[in-house]
């Protein structure tokens, strides 16, 4: 059963707008003002919020404001409710994020529609993130018919590459995003010297490739796959327009953007001022992100030495004694080429 949060100072507004819902099925959550409209969502974590504009304590912008902070919160559609139909309250809306409008007064089946619409577009996003070739072409597909979107063929077709097989070189043209459906793909660069330097470990789940159709310049690293994968490809133009014309795929992928800055801002700040020992231990962290299996209690990470140190910036020699030490205290187990990280909590809580 679906939940809504409803928030609306006026009690007869508010009940309203509950009963109605509540007829139609859906589990419904009242506030009689934002601050409450706030605490509910981030304890109740609602499907949708319907709320009022104009309110006591914290407005309806207000709410909206802070529900966006909160990871758990900033991806709820948001329906306002508002008396008020000046423009540019329907603009500052739109721009902080609100996806759909009601004028007071309205009758029971526009809430109904509002509703219904927001909670399956909401639906057909989620979709586009399972790791699940289906449902990535299901998603295709909805966003085409419901945006207008001629796509150029109906389904995706899924390749399979082999291990060690090039994806793209830096200093390419790119001509299509890649959406990895199993296996792993490392990422990298070549110094003046030769020497290869691994700037990310991406799984299933993960798109790449994005960035230089974006920045509309070549590819400024290489791709290669480190493992047995699956991969989809979203043509160049067709890619551009599902991020130009739908506006909840363009905030999606500008927070995965964001997401990839601050991890390598963090990897880089690791690499800058941590220890060895630590530096191996996040990398570690990192990678675990990348091998856990949903089920299993540890992580196997089954890549080579010479491909770990790459990745996280430390000779190959430093980071075997360190991995050495850390099986001694207990931290992880070797088996031949895999390492199985037995505890995460104190990899990433190490002291020194």
């Amino acid at each position: 059963m679906k939940k809504i949060l409803v928030i609306e100072d006026n009690f007869e507004v508010r009940e309203n707008v509950s009963e109605i819902l509540e007829l139609s099925g859906y589990k419904v959550f009242t506030a009689e003002n934002g601050k409450t409209g706030v605490e509910l969502a981030l304890q109740e974590k609602p499907d949708l919020v319907v709320c009022d504009i104009m309110m006591p304590v914290l407005d309806g912008f207000g709410v909206l404001h802070l529900l966006g902070k909160h990871e758990e919160t900033a991806n709820i559609p948001f329906l306002f409710l508002t008396a008020k139909s000046e423009k540019a309250d329907f603009r500052k809306g739109m721009e902080m994020g609100a996806d759909d409008y009601l004028t007071k007064p309205f009758d029971g089946i526009e809430l109904l529609n509002a509703v219904d619409i927001r909670l399956k577009k909401a639906e057909s996003l989620k979709q586009f993130l399972l790791v699940n070739a289906a449902s990535v072409n299901h998603f295709l597909k909805e966003a085409g018919q419901s945006e207008a979107i001629q796509l150029v063929s109906e389904e995706r077709e899924v390749y399979q590459y082999k291990k060690k097989h090039a994806l793209y070189a830096e200093g390419q043209h790119p001509k299509a995003v890649y959406f990895i459906v199993s296996g792993k793909i490392k990422m990298y660069r070549i110094n003046s010297d030769g020497k290869e330097l691994i700037t990310g470990i991406l799984g299933p789940g993960d798109f790449l490739g994005y960035s230089a159709i974006l920045e509309e310049s070549n590819y400024k690293d290489n791709a290669e796959v480190l493992e047995e994968a699956e991969l989809m490809l979203i043509p160049k133009q067709d890619f551009l327009q599902l991020i130009t014309n739908d506006p909840k795929i363009s905030k999606q992928f500008i927070r995965i953007i964001t997401k990839d800055i601050l991890e390598k801002e963090e990897a880089l700040l690791n690499l800058a001022y941590n220890s060895l020992r630590k530096k191996v231990a996040y990398g570690l962290i990192q990678l675990a992100d990348k091998y856990k299996e949903e089920g299993k209690k540890e992580t196997v990470l089954n890549i080579s030495r010479n491909n770990i140190a790459q990745s996280i910036g430390v000779a190959t020699e430093s980071l075997i004694r360190t991995l050495s030490d850390f099986k001694e205290e207990g931290l992880i187990e070797i088996e031949s080429s895999k390492i199985i990280i037995l505890d995460e909590k104190k990899l990433a809580s190490l002291p020194y």
